[in-house]
């Protein structure tokens, strides 16, 4: 777990307007309040070390402190926020070494999935696949980063659930939580988005064919390329950083 510096980050703007409304979410108070600022960091909303500061967290989805503390243990559990004594609540730093682990546990399980989904793989899967890719094409033709992002995660999610595992998605989520986060920084990198597309292309184009073998090495391809671009980040930009 990292630790904040003396001196986080100040937030962008007061009143904490990156947290998206309770009524987008489902579950009970606690649960939304969760998930309202859970999606907020996981999209950088919130800095790498930036305080968080309950009052404006209240005001802004308009709880009480309960369900916002609730939240924040869950965070914090979860290794995305530290909470320290006498000094305040910090979005985590990120920590190369949890970045590593994650993508090493991504890689494991769906080069596993795609391998086992491509003798079985449905055409009325594949139609899903094939509607994801068109949709992630006309975001790269925006130049919509943070809508790729959502439908990338979406296709990955997709190829999980074909296996028909039911708890793999689940346990991949939670062992890549960090890694996710970190790729928020390299798809604004040129060209990476356009990139990650025709490796998408290339991971559709052998499961279209049902080759286990091929599906495996274009997801290899694919997941890859993550720590060539995130490594660097640690150099480039270590007030994101803590120590492992």
């Amino acid at each position: 777990m990292s630790v904040p510096s003396q001196r986080p980050p100040e937030p962008k703007d007061t009143g904490d307007h990156r947290l998206r409304t309770l009524d987008a979410f489902p579950g009970s108070l606690a649960q939304k309040t969760y998930q309202s600022l859970r999606e907020a960091i996981l999209a950088l909303e919130y800095r790498p070390g930036e305080v968080l500061r309950k009052g404006d967290i209240c005001e802004r989805l308009g709880v009480s402190r309960s369900p916002v503390s609730e939240a924040i243990a869950r965070l914090a559990a979860e290794g995305l926020v530290d909470v320290i004594p006498q000094a305040g609540t910090f979005v985590s730093r990120f920590s190369m070494e949890e970045i590593r682990e994650g993508a090493f546990l991504r890689e494991a399980i769906e080069l596993a999935a795609v391998e086992a989904l491509a003798p079985a793989i449905t055409e009325a899967q594949l139609v899903e696949l094939r509607r994801n890719l068109r949709v992630q094409e006309a975001l790269v033709a925006d130049g919509d980063y943070s809508g790729f992002y959502k439908v990338d995660g979406e296709m990955h999610a997709m190829i999980l659930a074909f296996t028909g595992y039911r708890r793999l998605a689940q346990v991949a989520e939670t062992a890549w939580v960090h890694v996710n986060r970190a790729r928020r920084l390299i798809l604004p990198v040129p060209g990476r988005v356009v990139a990650t597309l025709e490796e998408h292309r290339a991971i559709v184009s052998a499961l279209e064919v049902h080759d286990p073998a091929r599906a495996r090495e274009a997801m290899r391809a694919h997941l890859g390329q993550l720590m060539t671009y995130i490594a660097p980040l640690e150099r480039e930009r270590p007030d994101l950083f803590g120590p492992d």
